[in-house]
């Protein structure tokens, strides 16, 4: 715990890397960056760095995990083995099974699924430098590169957390905020219909607190939102 600073929010009200509590860290986004894929994102958020993949509708092996009614959704999160300081070790582990679990759970229900039965659609984020909200980062690029690839959705999905450090409310939390907070709240949400796919939380928060990171978290969502739909429109005009 040695790294753990003394105070997170300066007296002026400023976080460790100068941003209001309320503001969101740098986003990047570019569209189409992976000539081989149907669709593909690259995203910066902060010093996370996140490509998308999408490969799909294809014809889905094993035969046995096809449904007749609509398309199979699958969603592979991972980290690089150097995206991190200490090396983490190369291939699946339990915690990357979770957050591609989470991760299509929240994608998967504004993907128009009945109009590809029998098919799957597969969606691949590798992580290529990882500082917190690798997550929602990663929700993030996958929706747009969704988009990129033609898939019919309700909507994008933008994806954001809201944490508690030094007792306050602050959204999108960086590493430090993120390793010794007292809270991590992170949502997905279809922007344009205030439809929240995804919530999660670690740590404590009271009812209030709830309900005003619930706020703050919405509103970032938004904010992203818009710098997703302005990414495609510019990659298509």
């Amino acid at each position: 715990m040695s790294d753990m600073p003394e105070k997170f929010i300066n007296e002026e009200g400023l976080r460790l890397d100068g941003r209001q509590v309320n503001e969101l860290r740098p986003l990047k986004i570019e569209v189409g960056v992976l000539k081989r894929a149907d669709g593909s994102c690259y995203l910066e958020l902060g010093q996370n760095k996140v490509v998308a993949a999408v490969y799909g509708p294809r014809e889905i092996h094993p035969r046995h995990l096809q449904n007749a009614m609509e398309t199979v959704v699958r969603y592979r999160y991972n980290m690089a083995s150097f995206s991190v300081d200490e090396r983490k070790r190369p291939g699946p582990d339990r915690r990357g099974v979770e957050v591609s679990k989470v991760s299509r759970e929240a994608i998967g229900p504004v993907v128009l699924k009945e109009y590809y039965p029998r098919s799957s659609i597969d969606i691949f984020v590798e992580v290529l430098q990882a500082d917190a909200g690798t997550r929602t980062a990663g929700i993030n690029a996958a929706s747009v590169a969704l988009a990129d690839a033609g898939i019919p959705m309700k909507g994008l999905v933008s994806s954001c957390a809201v944490g508690k450090v030094d007792d306050t409310l602050v959204l999108d939390l960086m590493k430090e905020e993120d390793n010794y907070g007292q809270a991590d709240m992170p949502i997905a949400m279809v922007a344009k219909e205030d439809k929240i796919t995804l919530l999660q939380m670690d740590g404590h928060l009271t009812n209030d607190e709830f309900k005003k990171g619930l706020e703050m978290a919405i509103s970032g969502c938004k904010k992203i939102y818009e710098v997703q739909k302005k990414a495609l429109i510019d990659a298509y005009s």
